[in-house]
């Protein structure tokens, strides 16, 4: 028996012990693995943190309160100087930015094909929404949550135009959306769901959780939010919108944290970007 036929079975048992060690190295310090800092009353977060745990990825889920101001601190801004979330830290790698986020998941974790698809063209398809996303829908559709929560929250009351405005604003993103790219298929980009679908659903869930369903009287949109709902457990969906869905009961009982003050200035900025 040769040199090299002897050491087939020594380099496996090496691999082997290999992996065991590094398994126990994770256990012991969970830092060396994946972390994600998310908020769940964060459209974007959910998005993260519905992706991860619906593709069985393992992470370390550090919450940060922003309305505590969590993101405020000095062990935050280590992570994040933008002082938002989400963040991944993956080892000594940090990412920000809930697209990028979802993408080097996907790409890492080898998840199932049709979240983020190899083809070419379909791949385009979901940054081309991506795109459009950022300026038609998540700079619009959170703003119910300012108006009804976090602006009383700190004594401020949203004028009654900009309410409307928001409204009308909303109302003709829901147009473009489903005119250019729902339509008629059952998902944004085909036949299964991908990063965009849950992207854009955790933004639509935002007014819906604080009393402005905008599913009402558009027939298409509600059929594609169900056929999502249905890919999703119940039990997954509840534990990523538990938090959003309480908000109005915790407004009513008076039992949200009061932010502090530096956390009140940065909403002060952002209410009165409101257009």
């Amino acid at each position: 028996m040769s040199g090299a036929t002897r050491s087939l079975p020594v380099l496996l048992l090496q691999n082997t012990v290999s992996v065991f060690l590094a398994v126990i190295a994770v256990r012991a310090n969970p830092a060396m693995g994946l972390e994600l800092y998310l908020d769940l009353l964060s459209q974007p977060c959910r998005a993260v943190f519905i992706f991860a745990k619906k593709n069985g990825i393992p992470f370390q889920l550090r919450t940060v309160h922003i309305l505590k101001g969590q993101n405020c601190s000095k062990e935050f801004l280590q992570i994040n100087s933008l002082q938002k979330v989400p963040v991944l830290k993956d080892g000594d790698f940090i990412l920000t930015e809930s697209s990028a986020i979802l993408i080097y998941l996907s790409c890492k974790y080898q998840v199932a094909d049709h979240w983020y698809p190899s083809d070419l063209q379909t791949r385009s398809q979901i940054q081309e929404y991506l795109g459009w996303h950022a300026d038609n829908i998540r700079s619009i559709f959170g703003v119910t949550l300012w108006i009804r929560v976090l602006a009383p929250l700190i004594g401020i009351q949203v004028p009654e135009e900009k309410v409307n405005r928001n409204r009308t604003y909303m109302d003709h993103a829901l147009q473009q959306l489903e005119s250019k790219f729902l339509g008629d298929k059952p998902f944004l980009v085909g036949q299964q769901v991908s990063l965009a679908d849950l992207m854009l659903l955790e933004e639509l869930i935002q007014p819906v959780a604080v009393g402005y369903d905008v599913f009402v009287g558009r027939p298409r949109l509600a059929a594609w939010r169900g056929r999502i709902e249905a890919f999703l457990d119940t039990e997954l969906w509840q534990e990523a919108h538990g938090p959003i869905f309480n908000i109005l009961e915790q407004m009513a009982k008076k039992t949200l944290p009061v932010p502090p003050p530096e956390t009140q200035k940065n909403m002060l900025f952002r209410i009165s970007k409101i257009p």
